[in-house]
């Protein structure tokens, strides 16, 4: 491919990613899977481009993309936002990671000879849902207001749980312990640290950021100090991805925060980030995204079908297990419509392809395993959702037979 059609290319994508984005609005389907669809064609199905093709860039474009998503998601999980809802967002969050946990690390150990830490891995990547397909489609399907707040935050929630245990996972898989409490510690530790670096880095970069914007053209500055905590974290073997995500939160709710000590130093008023600047990282964000997902459909590997299989039983697995934990753990007080559509999201997105990528970089055998799995997981829940979603909405039958399942909700 010479390298004018390669920016011919690149055009042409990101206009079909907005003309994509526009249609996820009219017809409920996410924008990601015709991305998903874009890198299956011209990898594996026309075979213009291979994974190898981008060689070490494609190792730095993951590392790039996991810390300005986690860093705009930190931007996003607004802590207010939890105080109506946030017993049953946690309930949902935890029990849905843990039962993922369980069942997809099972099923990997029954079907492939990953063992318990790499399986663990696995079902940890996969514990969480898709901000993106999620508030897409929580906005279009008119829910109520305590269930949109559960589903939307729940899916920001998410990313805490399926970014700090399977890195320290992988950590630990590495440095060859699997004793249970040198594991446990081995998290705290890098999780308690992380999370120390990025908030004082916010604290730190709050601080700069008004006079920061007093110099033209410094948007991606605060993007380019996240990479530098980032980097900083890595180096002394911590989580930088935590630290990411942290230095989110505490900038995205740092008017929140009343520190005494700090507040001879710091205007609550001149801290926050900006719309401008807010926008400007949702356009980085959105840019990123259009690319990994097209990395992903040129990196999956569809001669692996057994695997991919394997991909469809955990989607399957996960989308009946999903019934009981709604009906555990949100109340009583939503409607069976809302309850219906709980149970019927659980795409999974961009925070778990780019976890999938990491045992591969990390040289940890199977890692290509993970890999395929995930994304096969990735592309099943994203089809299974959308084509559930639609069917609630206009099929009264399978409406009727679903609402069986939350009985012990009201109608709407």
């Amino acid at each position: 491919m010479t390298i004018s059609i390669a920016i011919i290319s690149i055009g042409v994508i990101i206009f079909a990613s907005h003309f994509f984005s526009g249609l996820f609005n009219k017809t409920k389907i996410p924008d990601t899977l015709w991305l998903f669809c874009i890198g299956l064609l011209l990898g594996p199905g026309l075979g213009l481009i291979a994974p190898s093709t981008f060689g070490i860039v494609g190792n730095i474009f993951t590392a790039i993309t996991l810390v300005v998503i986690l860093f705009e998601s930190g931007i996003s999980l607004q802590l207010h936002n939890l105080k109506s809802s946030w017993k049953g967002t946690f309930r949902l969050t935890f029990f849905n990671f843990l039962a993922t946990v369980i069942l997809v690390s099972s099923l990997s150990m029954l079907f492939t000879e990953l063992g318990i830490v790499r399986s663990l891995i696995l079902g940890s990547i996969l514990g969480g849902t898709s901000s993106a397909i999620v508030i897409g489609l929580t906005r279009q399907l008119n829910l109520g207001k305590d269930s949109e707040s559960i589903l939307v935050v729940e899916s920001a929630l998410s990313d805490i749980f399926t970014l700090a245990i399977p890195i320290a996972l992988i950590t630990t898989y590495k440095s060859g312990e699997i004793n249970i409490s040198i594991m446990a510690l081995q998290m705290t530790a890098s999780f308690i640290l992380a999370l120390t670096f990025g908030c004082l880095g916010a604290l730190t970069w709050s601080f700069l950021l008004n006079k920061i914007r007093k110099i033209e053209n410094t948007h991606f500055t605060t993007v380019a100090f996240v990479f530098i905590i980032y980097g900083i974290v890595e180096l002394f073997e911590f989580s930088g991805p935590i630290a990411a995500l942290a230095f989110g939160v505490t900038l995205g709710n740092i008017d929140q925060f009343k520190v005494p000590f700090l507040s001879k130093f710091i205007s609550h008023k001149s801290v926050s980030l900006n719309q401008l600047e807010k926008n400007f990282f949702s356009e980085l964000v959105f840019l990123l995204r259009t690319f990994f997902f097209i990395y992903i459909g040129v990196s999956i590997n569809l001669t692996e079908k057994t695997l991919l299989i394997v991909g469809l039983i955990i989607t399957g697995i996960l989308f009946l297990a999903r019934i009981p934990i709604v009906n555990f753990s949100v109340r009583k007080n939503i409607t069976r419509r809302d309850a219906s559509f709980m149970a019927a999201m659980i795409p999974k997105g961009l925070g778990a392809a780019v976890l999938a990528s990491l045992p591969l970089q990390e040289e940890i055998p199977g890692g290509e395993i993970i890999q395929t799995i995930t994304f096969s997981v990735i592309l099943c829940t994203t089809v299974i959702t959308t084509l559930m979603v639609f069917f609630l909405e206009k099929s009264s039958v399978f409406r009727k037979i679903y609402y069986l399942f939350f009985k012990k909700y009201k109608n709407e």
